[in-house]
């Protein structure tokens, strides 16, 4: 919540709360309470309730990391006792180097502020990885330039970000200014949730503190980005929800400038829409698009309506979510999930 003051009483549908929900209850949580997760820890995890932040009881043995900010659990009034996860209506998760499980980064999110600075930190590539990890968790990606104060003209940014999925919405601030709250009002309203993901130093945590309107005390950290090469230190290091401005939610997430894909086939190909609608017109159906006579997308790249760098991306990402993506194999009954090789 927004620690400028103390917590008010909201409404479940205040907090994020929707019929995808209430379907799910049964006559006997009746009994129970409704509450959003707000942080996880390894051993403990706070919630929002509709009478302002609690802190969770948690049963024996209970493993934290099966559960993401944003969640809705049941738990027992008075104790808080946790009862139960409700199914999610979105999950926005990650798979890191050497983890058996992927990450979870949010959970219930209605849009992805996909933040990118105006300087050397706009990378092309690195956000079609955060746009495909959007688009298999089925929510809306919106890319949020920022510091465009500090740059003479932002055009170009807003060019290349647009450019890179279909009706892809690009909105340009300066997350320092008040300006920020009313541009991204359309998605921050009462009940709305929006997940913050990007670099470390594109200005995340200010955004953050311009949307809550927080108090000098209360403010996320934030850090300055390195001139030499414009990358950013980390300053958030833990996933929290938080109340903003118009009613709604964001949740908070640590920079992450490496970015696995994994188990995103859906999610590439919305994000590459013009390659998966030619695919079908290649000769050979498990066509790679690399050398194969009749190749549709190779045509369209010698007719310069399909850029090839934009190909050259595609071909690295399908390879890379096919490497990284469990298989499962085994006899009927006996399935065994595992890595189809290293990851990268």
């Amino acid at each position: 919540m927004n620690n400028n003051a103390p917590s008010a009483t909201v409404t479940l549908p205040g907090l994020g709360w929707a019929p995808f929900y209430e379907e799910q209850l049964t006559p006997e949580d009746e009994e129970y309470d409704a509450l959003r997760i707000s942080s996880v820890h390894r051993s403990r995890m706070k919630g929002e309730s509709t009478h302002g932040p609690v802190r969770i009881s948690l049963p024996a043995h209970i493993n934290t990391s099966h559960f993401a900010v944003g969640d809705w659990v049941l738990a027992q009034p008075q104790s808080h006792l946790l009862v139960r996860r409700l199914e999610r209506r979105s999950l926005l998760e990650r798979q890191t180097v050497g983890a058996r499980n992927p990450q979870l980064i949010a959970a219930n999110v209605d849009t992805v502020f996909v933040v990118t600075s105006c300087n050397d930190d706009f990378n092309p590539a690195r956000l079609e990885r955060y746009l495909a990890l959007a688009n298999e968790a089925g929510t809306r990606a919106v890319i949020v330039l920022t510091k465009a104060d500090q740059v003479a003209d932002p055009a170009p940014y807003e060019a290349q970000a647009a450019a890179l999925q279909r009706e892809l919405e690009v909105v340009t601030i300066n997350a320092r200014s008040l300006d920020a709250v009313a541009a991204l009002a359309p998605w921050c309203g009462t009940g709305q949730t929006v997940a913050l993901i990007g670099s470390s130093g594109v200005g995340k945590s200010t955004l953050l503190n311009t949307l809550a309107r927080k108090s000098d005390e209360a403010k996320q950290a934030t850090g300055a980005i390195r001139e030499d090469d414009a990358k950013g230190r980390h300053t958030t290091t833990a996933r929290s929800l938080h109340r903003i401005a118009g009613g709604g939610w964001v949740i908070d997430t640590p920079g992450m400038r490496t970015l696995h894909v994994s188990d995103v086939s859906s999610g590439l190909e919305a994000l590459f829409a013009e390659i998966t609608e030619l695919a079908p017109n290649c000769r050979f159906r498990d066509c790679t698009h690399l050398h194969e006579p009749g190749c549709a997308v190779q045509a369209a790249v010698a007719a310069g309506t399909l850029d090839a760098a934009r190909l050259e991306r595609w071909r690295k990402l399908h390879e890379e979510n096919q490497q990284n993506t469990p298989t499962v194999t085994g006899a009927r009954g006996n399935k065994k999930s595992g890595p189809r090789g290293k990851f990268r």
